[in-house]
This record gives C-alpha cells, structure tokens and sequence, in this order.
C-alpha cells in the first residue's frame, strides 16, 4: 500500500515533457513561428528542409524590373510574387521605389507581411490576394491560398477580359508550378516568368542530425512541413541519414501542413498521420494544440486517477487495520461495484470458488476504484465495544475466552490456505506473463520483420516516384519548350529581320553601298511576307518607303574614286620636284661645212669673212648646247634639298590617304581640305611642266569634283517600326 502511494505520489510530481515540433522552414524565417509555439508549451527545434540563395545571373531580373517604370501601355500591368522570397529578393534588386500604377498579386498573407515590411500596402498599393478582392482585408475564414484562389483574385479584379494584351510579369523562384502562367496566358496577357531566387538541398550538421535521432527513438513530436519540396529532400535525406526502424517511425509521426497538395506529397511519401491546418502561423500553432491535446487530457486524467487509487488503498489500508479479518473482507464484498460481479458468495459454492472469486472481485475492485471515484473510507469495528459488561461468574468468561481462541485460530488457518492459494496464483500468473512475453517477443519479430519487407518495398515504390515524377518533369519540360517553339516562331522571324536591317544599316553607313542595302531590304521583306498581322504590314510598308529612298538615291562611285586616289599616292614618288626636272645631256656636234665662195660671190662679200661667220656661229651653238635656262617663280622650291624632297613627298602621300579616309567615311569637309592642301603642295614644289604632274593634279580635281554627290539615306522607319512592335506597341 505505501509504495502504491509513494508511486502515485511520484507520478503526480514528475514534470510533464514538452512536445516537440520540428519546424523544416529556410532557416531565419520562422521567428513568429517559433515563438508562438514556445507560448503554446511546445518546444521548436529548427530542422530546415530547404535553403534559399540568389540566382547565379541576376540580370533577367534586373531587366525584367527596369521595365516596371516603362509608360502604362508599354509596362506591366501586373506583377505576380509566388512567395516572401521573391518579394525580398526582387525588391533588393529595385532599383527605386515600387511604381503604384502596377498592381501586386501575391498568394497568402505571407506574402503581404513581406510586403508590409517593404512599405507596400493599401491603400497607396493594389494588392491582390485570394478572398481579399483588389485590396487587403481580413483574412476569410478558411480560405484558400494556392495559384488557383489567386487567379480567381486576379480575374475578379481585372475581369474576364481585363487582362487581355497586357504584360504580366512573375517573380518566382527557379522551377516551380506553371498553371498560374498557362492560365494567365490563356486569358490573354502576356506572361514573362524570372527567376528572383534559387532552392538548394541543405545538408544539416551532425548535432540537428543527434537531436532528430533522440526524437525518433521514441520522444513526443510532430514535424511541419511547409513545400512539397521540402517532403522530397526530407525523403533524399532520410535515406541517407536514418536507418529502417527509424524511417518507418518518422512515417508514422504527426504531420501537419499547411496546404491540401502537400499532404497529398507527403501521404505519396509514405506518410500516414497528416493534418491539414491551413495558411497562417496561428492556424499552424492550432493543429498542433489539437493533435497533442487529447495526450495531455488522457495523461493528466491518469495521474489523478492513481492519485484516487493511492487514497483509497491508504484508507482501505487504515480500516483494515482496526477491523477482524472477516469484517474487512465482508466490507470489501460489499463495496464492490454490481457489474463487476455478485457482492456475496452463495453458501453451497466450494470454498475454492469462493477463493477465486473473492480474488476476482479483490482484483475487479481495484480496476473499479481506478476508474470511479473512491467511496468513502469503511468505519472501524471494534467488537463488543457496544455491549454492557457481564458482571457473571467465570463459566460464561472462560466460555467466551475458548470461543474467541476457536475463532482465531480458524481465522489464522483460513489467512495461511488463502494465503498459499495466493502464492499459487501469484506462480500461475507468472507462468503465463512468461508464455505471454516469450510470445509477444515472436510476434514483435514476425513484425519487425514483416516492417523490414513494408520497408523495402515502399523504398523501391519511392525509388520508382521518383523516377515517375523525374520522367514527368522532363514530358513537361519537353512540351514546354515545343509550346516555345510554335509560339515564338514569329518572334525569331522579326528577330531575324531586325539583325538584317541593322546589319544593311550599319553597312551603309560605313560603306555607302546603296545597292547592298535594297537587296538586304527585299530579303527583310521576303521573309514577312510569310507571316500575318497588322503589326507585320506596318513593318512592311516601312520597308518600302526606305527601299524607295535607296532607289531614289544617285549612285556614287565611292570604289572608283577610292581607285583614283590609290593612283595618284602610287604616283608620287616618280613625279618631279621643281628644282629638279630632269636635264638632257649635251652633245657637242659641228655643221658639215659650207661653200664659202659660192656664199661670198652671192653677198659681195670676201670670202675669209664668209669663212670667219661660218666659225663663230659653230662656236656659238657649241656653247650654247652646254647651258639651260629655265624660270621657277617659287623659291620654296629651290631652297628643298634633295633630302627635303623625300619629306615634300611623304607629306602628299599623307594627305592623299587622310583623304581617302574621308571619302570612305564619307566626310566631305575633311575630304576637301586635304584634296587642296595636296594640290596646294603639287602645284608648289613639283614641276608644272611635267605631264605626270598634270595628270595626278587631274585626278584630284576629279575626286573632288565627284564628292559632293556623297549622301547616302538611312533605314531609320524600318529600325523604328520593328523596335514598335518588339515593346508591344
């Protein structure tokens, strides 16, 4: 009896454990979370499933942003965040404030606490979100927060055609659903999906991994997961971190999410305790209370029903104490519940029968005083306490003393057989718990065995999920991108013109060749006519127009005149300075000798002065053979040494490719300054005299001539009108 009290006693002062709850969140953002389940009485253990990181290439987003604060009819008219993350993540890559001509559609009020903490709210802001309408309010009861509440959220807004031919943009995380795209781009809009953020498998540390150890063995706990992602690395991590008997426990653990499609993942996975709490920490927080509620009430009703079994045996013990053998036992019989058996034995049962069921009711008793409260304690019966002394002689006393001894040693006769019978019980009963646990150790192993099997099995069905769902990714993934390629067909045909017009763009204006660009042109125009659409015949006609102007425009000869200038730098070198023509040598040579008498018969004159003319005029053509004379006006020209001479030339050579430079950039100012000043410098230090002189300054005059006829036209409509169309326009 004192260590039935003593037990209960213990029982009743041993401090209650705390539930745990594993929280599988990215770490750092479970704070509120956390702290609500502290006040609750739980105690949260931090075991993220998944880490989040930016994006290897941040720039899609950082375009995808800029183009928020386009004009309303070029920019979005919508902006869709799957998550918290890609709001924190898109708003840190903001370059300025949100713009509040573009509304905000967001799936559950996680999101619209990020962005709160952003100082995006209503009602400078439209918001959107599932069973708020165009703006925030309180959230409804039990709402819906997944893709398809937010597109009836979004198509309530903006109606059933409101979106059509507008931009919507989606900020999401790598990977992710495609339902809310393909809806949207059903309805109409012009869906562009970036990435904001990145999911990577995080590998916990060797203390969370103990600590989830210690739960599996057999410790209170729930675990929350909050992504169907986060039931597919749970799965890649218990396979390679816990054994059989604990992936088999875990599966069995309470489970609670907060969405219906990632209970439907985790019951996928094996999973087969899962509830179902909705969005919301609160909500959260709720189903756990209600999970472990039920234990608590049970183990508290526990404890105070020993505490009652504790103070019955303790009075229950007292009268005993202070009553006959045969009056506690009538006492007992009396206070035994009716449906636990009869209250008295009859007189003609055996008294082994009545020794069996006496235990029976003994044993049924106490099940009886654990279940209902306890009656009140038994009064003490002390005999003959009532009756008046007998003041007879001593017959009646030694009577009464040898009636008393009798009744005695019956009753210690009876207490040993019952007591043996009680041993006996007591082996019998001890005989069968033996039989009974060698059994249950069979059982337990059948069953651990048959657990091994389920084990395997359900390991090779996960195997092959995997590879389902792996092979379904890759169907969808393949049909996603034939969607792309029937779609964006006449995207890569406008694309492909646009390079061909800036190709025939950029050649005209560096080379002037007319020619090469209408042809360009009427490629450009042959591949649209293959595709329809308003858009389309505005390019074209934009493309006509610039093919006239190139038509229209006269053909200049920029190859030939390019040709010229070559000729005359190739002729520099072998054209004459002006100090330096080139003399012929003199040849000294006498006239054959005349008749001097025949001469001075018909002049009357003598014949030796005949004679001596005839000598001086010989003399005088000699000398004068040996001696030029010419006339150079420009004394720059005579002071130039020949080694000067070399530098006149380089400089003409100089200003002859600066020219052609000109001519081929088409600058006409530069083109004529340096076609005067090598003029200038032919017509200064070279011989005028000379015919190769002439014809270099003559090819001059020609290029200079032909180049006020250099203009080519642009392609400026057709650029315009493809850029239009590409911004939507």
């Amino acid at each position: 009896m004192a260590s039935a009290q003593g037990s209960a006693h213990s029982s009743a002062e041993r401090p209650t454990q705390r539930p745990a709850v594993v929280v599988t969140r990215p770490s750092g953002q479970s704070a509120a979370l956390l702290a609500l389940l502290e006040h609750a009485g739980f105690e949260p253990i931090e075991f993220p499933l998944i880490d989040i990181g930016p994006v290897a290439d941040a720039a899609p987003l950082r375009a995808a942003l800029s183009e928020l604060y386009a004009p309303a009819e070029l920019g979005y008219a919508l902006a869709v965040f799957v998550s918290p993350n890609a709001i924190d993540h898109a708003f840190a890559a903001l370059s300025s404030a949100w713009p509040s001509q573009v509304s905000i559609g967001v799936v559950g009020p996680g999101s619209v606490a990020a962005l709160a903490r952003q100082g995006v709210t209503p009602p400078a802001y439209t918001i959107i979100s599932p069973g708020a309408g165009a703006t925030v309010t309180e959230t409804p009861t039990d709402p819906r927060y997944d893709s398809e509440a937010l597109y009836a959220a979004i198509e309530a807004h903006f109606g059933p055609d409101g979106l059509n031919d507008k931009r919507v943009l989606i900020v999401r995380g790598d990977g992710g659903r495609e339902w809310l795209a393909d809806a949207l781009s059903a309805a109409g809009a012009k869906v562009e999906k970036v990435a904001a953020y990145r999911r990577i498998v995080p590998e916990p540390s060797m203390r969370d991994w103990e600590r989830i150890h210690a739960l599996l063995a057999g410790e209170p706990q729930a675990w929350l997961l909050t992504s169907s992602e986060g039931v597919r690395n749970l799965e890649e991590l218990a396979r390679e971190h816990l054994t059989v008997d604990e992936t088999l426990r875990l599966r069995h653990v309470p489970l609670v999410t907060p969405h219906p499609r990632i209970a439907e993942a985790a019951r996928q996975a094996g999973f087969d305790r899962i509830t179902v709490s909705g969005a919301g920490d609160e909500r959260i927080v709720q189903a756990l209370v209600s999970i472990f509620a039920p234990a608590t009430e049970q183990k508290a009703q526990q404890e105070e029903r020993e505490a009652q079994v504790a103070k019955a045996q303790e009075h229950g013990y007292k009268a005993s104490t202070a009553a006959p053998f045969s009056q506690s036992s009538q006492t007992n019989q009396e206070s035994a519940p009716t449906d636990s058996g009869p209250a008295s034995t009859p007189a003609h049962q055996p008294a082994q029968s009545r020794m069996t069921d006496s235990i029976d009711s003994s044993k049924t008793a106490a099940h009886s005083t654990s279940s209902t409260p306890p009656l009140p304690p038994n009064t003490p019966f002390t005999p003959y306490e009532s009756q008046p002394k007998q003041r007879g002689g001593g017959a009646g006393t030694a009577l009464l003393w040898l009636v008393l001894l009798i009744v005695v040693v019956v009753a210690g006769v009876g207490g040993f057989m019952l007591n043996r019978k009680f041993d006996q019980r007591d082996a019998q009963l001890a005989q069968r718990l033996q039989a009974s646990d060698t059994q249950t150790a069979a059982l337990r192993a059948q069953a651990d065995q048959a657990a091994s099997s389920v084990s395997a099995i359900n390991t090779q069905i996960i195997q092959f999920q995997g590879k389902l769902t792996d092979a379904q990714a890759q169907s969808q993934a393949l049909q996603q991108q034939y969607q792309d390629l029937a779609s964006n067909r006449d995207d890569w045909t406008l694309a492909e013109v646009e390079q061909i017009l800036s190709s025939a763009s950029q050649q005209l204006q560096l080379t002037g060749n007319v020619q090469l660009a209408l042809f360009a042109l009427q490629s450009a125009d042959t591949r649209l006519a293959a595709t329809t659409g308003p858009q389309i015949v505005t390019i074209r006609k934009a493309i006509a127009q610039d093919m006239d102007k190139l038509r229209a425009t006269p053909s200049t000869d920029l190859t030939g005149l390019a040709i010229k200038l070559d000729t005359a730098i190739d002729q520099i070198d072998s054209l004459p300075l002006a100090g330096e023509a080139p003399i012929a040598p003199a040849t000294a040579h006498a006239d054959a000798p005349a008749n001097t008498a025949s001469i001075a018969a018909a002049t009357n004159q003598p014949q030796w002065k005949v004679w001596l003319q005839q000598i001086a005029t010989g003399i005088g053509q000699q000398l004068s053979s040996l001696v030029t004379v010419r006339r150079i006006d420009n004394a720059d020209a005579m002071l130039a040494s020949p080694d000067q001479g070399y530098f006149v030339r380089e400089n003409v050579k100089l200003r002859l490719l600066s020219a052609r430079l000109s001519l081929l950039s088409r600058s006409e100012p530069a083109l004529k300054s340096d076609l005067h000043a090598a003029d200038t410098a032919l017509g200064r230090y070279f011989d005028q005299s000379s015919g190769k002189v002439k014809a270099v300054r003559l090819l001059l005059q020609q290029v200079d001539q032909a180049s006020l006829a250099v203009t080519v036209p642009d392609l400026n409509a057709s650029l315009a009108a493809v850029h239009q169309f590409k911004r939507g326009g």
